[in-house]
């Protein structure tokens, strides 16, 4: 085991780093900044095998599948923060993508020491989420052998759903135990064996892209904008409003007429002033065009 775990590229001592510590704080943060500049040519490396992934995740998740992400330590983290934005950022319901940590909820802040070890507690969790074979899960392990995440693959693709595997090392058990393995190969770390430098800085990166562009196939957005924002406070109130107007070019009055007709949905009030429609037609067309707003005001054009 030990041979192996030091076989890692990410688990790999640099001598040239040796003497780090006696640098001064300038010099550190210099040597880090630059570590940091080559994470995104190794993501681009892997951008075709992501992009496959992505359209396999969107089809799945099209048909009313779910985003499942899960990982131990800083890749669990990751997970759950990346599906704690999306409800803000999409509107997506409860459940609709989620982040699951090896350890329970503890463990976002805490270390739980012996859970990502276990095969068992990921198929445990994945089964008490109701895993079904619409679903997308993604195991995330900086080496790409961690139990936990491996194991929810492995448990994920015998029952049927879409499996992804994101490590950060070439020929990890979990990208070849995944039907879409992604390997991000960013080296060793400055500090030996602290993944939660580029490695995991590579780990949001692709977690960005298989989140944001399967909503962008969902039609979640509307161009580049977040047109199922969920305003629940002042400040994305501001951000809808300025949404409708980037998209519309209508003027204050009709903006604010719009959100109040529809609720405050972004999405429908843009169709009630770019379709010509009222507000439950414009709800009717975004239900029967799947929540796609270009092809709801097609269907207005039409009406």
């Amino acid at each position: 085991m030990s041979t192996e775990f030091e076989s890692l590229t990410t688990e790999a001592y640099r001598p040239e780093l040796a003497e780090i510590d006696q640098r001064s704080t300038l010099d550190i943060a210099r040597a880090m900044n630059a570590e940091d500049a080559t994470v995104p040519g190794a993501v681009a490396a892997q951008l075709p095998r992501i992009a496959a992934a992505v359209d396999a995740a969107a089809e799945r998740m099209a048909r009313g599948g779910r985003l499942l992400y899960l990982g131990a330590g800083t890749a669990g983290r990751l997970g759950v923060l990346d599906a704690s934005e999306c409800p803000p950022t999409f509107n997506t319901a409860p459940g609709e993508v989620v982040g699951l940590i090896a350890g329970g909820p503890a463990a976002v802040v805490a270390a739980v020491e012996g859970a990502e070890d276990s095969r068992a507690l990921a198929a445990a969790d994945l089964d008490a989420h109701g895993l079904a074979p619409e679903d997308v899960v993604v195991g995330i392990s900086a080496s790409g052998r961690t139990p936990y995440a491996v194991g929810a693959v492995e448990h994920a693709r015998a029952r049927g759903a879409l499996t992804i595997g994101l490590s950060c090392n070439a020929g990890s058990p979990l990208a070849a135990a995944a039907e879409h393995g992604i390997e991000v190969v960013v080296g060793p770390e400055l500090i030996a064996g602290s993944t939660r430098l580029k490695a995991g800085t590579a780990q949001k990166l692709v977690l960005n892209m298989i989140s944001t562009i399967s909503m962008i196939r969902l039609g979640k957005t509307y161009g580049n904008l977040m047109v199922d924002v969920r305003a629940s406070n002042e400040k994305l109130r501001a951000r809808s409003r300025r949404i409708v107007r980037l998209a519309t070019g209508a003027p204050d009055e009709v903006i604010e007429s719009a959100l109040t007709a529809t609720g405050g949905e972004v999405k429908h009030a843009i169709l009630t002033i770019l379709g010509g429609v009222d507000a439950p037609t414009a709800g009717r067309l975004l239900t029967e065009s799947r929540g796609h707003l270009r092809a709801a005001l097609s269907a207005a054009g039409r009406a």
